[in-house]
This record gives C-alpha cells, sequence and structure tokens, in this order.
C-alpha cells in the first residue's frame, strides 16, 4: 500500500495485491497521513478482502495501523533513505561502510545484516560521538559534527525489525519491496500529464480507471 502524487495536494493512495498484479484499492487524497490508510484498510475489508501482510514505505505513524499483520518495510525506500542522507559518494570512512552495508539488504539475512550492522556502530563510535564547538550552549550541548551519519545509522536501527519480515513469513510470499506499485505510478503520472487540461474531478475519473486495470490490460 503506498501513496503517489501529482502537485501540492492531489494524489492517490493505492492497495495492491502483488501476486495477482492488480489494485484493489484506491481513493483520493491531499495529504498521505495514518488515517487514509486506515480507511483503505477498513474499506478493503467491508469488500470481504483479508489482510495477510503489507509492504509499506516507513510513513510516519502507518505501522501501527496494520500492527496485527506482519509488516514489511520497503528496502528500496530504505535505500532511498540511507541514501540521502550519505548521498551517493558519502564524505567519510565510516559513510561508505555504512552505505555498502545497505547495498547488501536485499541479499543477506536478519542475523548477518544486524551483525554488520551493529558491529559498524561499535567501530565507529568514537568517531560517531564527536562534537562541533558552539559558543552558544555548553560543551555537553554542543551539536554532534556527524548527524547526517547518525541520522542514517538511527533510520536503520529503527526499521530494522521490519526490514526482514518476509523472510520470517515465507509462505505469504511478502515482496520485499513496493516497487510493483512504484511502476504503476510511473506510468499513472505519464498519463495524468497527457490529460493536464482536464478539470480535477474528470482527471481523477481517468486515474481511478487506469488504477483499477489489472496489469497487462488495455
Amino acid at each position: 500500500m503506498d501513496a503517489t502524487f501529482w502537485g501540492r495536494k492531489r494524489g492517490v493512495l493505492v492497495a495492491r495485491d502483488p501476486h495477482a498484479k492488480e489494485n484493489l484499492h484506491v481513493h483520493e487524497l491531499t495529504q498521505e497521513t495514518p488515517e487514509e490508510y486506515r480507511r483503505a484498510r477498513q474499506e478493503l475489508e467491508a469488500l470481504g478482502y483479508t489482510l495477510l501482510g503489507i509492504v509499506l514505505d516507513g510513513k510516519r505513524g502507518v505501522r501501527e495501523i496494520f500492527r496485527d499483520i506482519p509488516v514489511q518495510y520497503c528496502q528500496f525506500h530504505q535505500m532511498k533513505t540511507v541514501t540521502k542522507y550519505l548521498t551517493r559518494k558519502p564524505k567519510t570512512n565510516a559513510g561508505w561502510e555504512l552505505r555498502a552495508i545497505t547495498l547488501t539488504l536485499a541479499r543477506t539475512t536478519e542475523a548477518e545484516f544486524t551483525k554488520r550492522l551493529l558491529g559498524w556502530r561499535t567501530r565507529w563510535d568514537e568517531f560517531l560521538s564527536e562534537r562541533t564547538p558552539c559558543s552558544c550552549c555548553k560543551e555537553k550541548r554542543w551539536p554532534y559534527t556527524h548527524q547526517r551519519l547518525r541520522a542514517a545509522f538511527r533510520s536503520l536501527k529503527t526499521n530494522l525489525p521490519f526490514l526482514f519480515t518476509y523472510q520470517k513469513y515465507p509462505e505469504l510470499h511478502i515482496p520485499n519491496t513496493t516497487n510493483t506499485l512504484d511502476g504503476s505510478f510511473s506510468h499513472l503520472k505519464n498519463q495524468v500529464a497527457n490529460h493536464r487540461g482536464k478539470r480535477p474531478a474528470r482527471r481523477y475519473k481517468i486515474i481511478q480507471e487506469l488504477l483499477r486495470k489489472k496489469e497487462g490490460n488495455n
């Protein structure tokens, strides 16, 4: 389940069956909030669907809506988050190492990834504890020198319990990313661009029709 936007206040939330490659639910939204995900779940269940597991992109507060089923955090979005903090070419050796560890997400196990991640934290503990002197506050409150590196690590550590859910429930065949939705979103935005002159209500009807088609249908 994921949302996509075109413009500041125009978007849709989509729930997709990754195995049937079919979108099961679509609704319009102006802001991506936990309540929008709650609405999607309630409407799906009202139609008789049973959610066995879900893949999400990590939007704050959304996991709580699905705490009673297995939740997989999208590994691709996790990599994007780390890249946002470190860039593709980190400026420090610690950054290069953390990025290299992150890039193994899709081809490792939770135990091995955890070992590497915590080993990295121990190895670079002194470096991560460095602070930059600041005249406006006391020494103990000086800002950390490598704040973006710390943020990248914190993101990985926070999401770690949800990064390998798909390995814990092999019988459910849970994908490890939301890529099946991201691909349809790219196609959608191209189509929306072709209908730029349409009124919002009419354009949304076109979007609904596009998203409700099973992949492979014309």
